[in-house]
């Protein structure tokens, strides 16, 4: 694949064939090269969806696993969660490096040697002999598959933007919301055969694939001619630029804590559903399925229905405003204020917390970005570190009574939700504009 820049005709191609603007005749003035473009779409938008789909695969398949790592490693549930956490937190530092990266040197060789490096560190945690080792082993796994992340939303940012950039982030999360379907099921009948180290195997595999796959057939979509040449002080000024940017930040921030909300939920799951509960790991993992496709519905609905009918702001206030609803309903349940409730009652307020992701997640995206088009890696990186971060130090906060009580993961989300509620409102400012 070379490693030129795709043209500005080759981006309003792809954008259109994907987002079926086009009008079925290339320049050339005949449907078969439409035809290709649109299949090079296709390609690209998998692509992208496949490095979305990464974190949530590696963070998600592992999930029913965590238990049983307690035993195997004989270490305590809140160590193990820093497993987690470690990824997590690789995750957000890795994109601070990345971002400005992909806008000095392109998208592509970034995004190759990160994947390399992904692949290293996941065999790794196939041998790793103490949950200490595994933690760092996780550490690194996140710095490295950063680059997918960082990279995906910068590469979307390369090749649309206004309505057309909430409605790719919206696909995106249609195909990355299978991975959160089928990594806990994976990782569930994994462990019917092997332990937990073959959920890492497995995720080697899958990082194998998907480095061919980018290697193959993502073009590269940032031309020399806008890239930055400056070193790191120029990104540091840049960064500091768009944190002064209060709309900005603002979108960032309430993101990220509705990110922690849903951490918070991936994190303590395994422990609420199956220790309090008395669930199967399949069970867990059925139901974790059902609330992604929720998720992705909502997504979908956002994507398809209402982005160019209704503002992105007023989508975004509505899902915040579910969040904060659903976590509270949360709190009430599992502090005993209706007495005894059992798995069912709890599942549903998850299942429509997460739902309400998909209004949040993919507008403070794209109404961040839209502001940022002459330095989308760094914007890129920084809406992915202030996520994963938060997101990071909510993980452990749900476990720091115990495995007796689903309270601590209530009260972190509500408190989360509250806080991104008022970060839009605030910042954001949505009345004074239009979306």
């Amino acid at each position: 694949m070379p490693e030129t820049g795709v043209s500005r005709a080759q981006h309003a191609d792809i954008s259109n064939a994907t987002a079926g603007t086009g009008t079925g005749w290339d320049a050339g003035g005949g449907p078969a090269a439409t035809a290709a473009t649109r299949r090079t779409a296709l390609l690209v938008t998998l692509v992208l969806g496949g490095l979305t789909a990464l974190p949530p695969l590696s963070m998600d398949m592992y999930l029913p696993a965590l238990p049983a790592v307690t035993d195997a490693l004989h270490a305590p549930a809140a160590t193990v969660q820093l497993t987690l956490t470690a990824c997590l937190a690789g995750m957000a530092l890795g994109q601070v490096v990345v971002g400005p990266m992909s806008d000095r040197w392109g998208r592509r060789r970034p995004l190759l040697l990160g994947m390399a490096v992904y692949v290293l560190a996941t065999a790794i945690c196939v041998f790793a002999p103490t949950v200490e080792l595994l933690i760092g082993f996780r550490l690194l796994q996140g710095l490295a598959g950063a680059a997918g992340i960082v990279i995906a939303r910068a590469v979307v940012r390369d090749l649309y933007d206004g309505v057309e950039m909430a409605r790719f982030f919206s696909t995106l999360m249609l195909i990355s919301g299978v991975a959160p379907i089928v990594a806990p099921l994976i990782g569930g009948q994994v462990l019917r055969f092997t332990d937990w180290r073959g959920i890492f195997a497995v995720l080697t595999v899958v990082g194998i694939v998907l480095t061919l796959v980018v290697w193959k057939w993502l073009h590269e979509t940032l031309p020399p001619e806008e890239r930055h040449t400056g070193g790191i002080g120029d990104a540091l000024r840049t960064m500091r630029g768009l944190l002064g940017d209060r709309v900005f930040t603002g979108y960032m921030i309430a993101g990220s804590l509705a990110f922690a909300a849903l951490f918070a939920y991936v994190s303590a799951s395994p422990f609420v559903v199956q220790e309090i509960y008395g669930a199967s790991p399949q069970t867990f993992s059925l139901l974790f399925g059902i609330n992604s496709i929720g998720l992705i519905t909502v997504g979908q609905i956002n994507g398809k229905l209402l982005v160019g009918r209704v503002s992105l702001d007023k989508a975004l206030g509505f899902g915040l405003g579910v969040i904060v609803l659903a976590a509270g309903a949360l709190l009430l349940m599992t502090s005993g204020v209706f007495g005894e409730v059992g798995l069912i009652p709890v599942a549903a307020g998850l299942f429509v917390l997460m739902s309400a992701m998909g209004l949040a997640m993919p507008n403070t995206n794209a109404q961040a970005l839209m502001r940022t088009k002459h330095a989308a890696g760094s914007a890129s990186a920084l809406l992915g570190t202030s996520s994963f971060l938060i997101g990071a130090a909510a993980s452990p906060l749900v476990g720091i009574t115990g495995e007796e009580t689903a309270v601590p993961m209530a009260v972190v989300q509500v408190v989360c939700a509250v806080g991104a509620m008022a970060c839009f409102l605030v910042l954001c400012r949505p009345w004074q504009r239009q979306s």
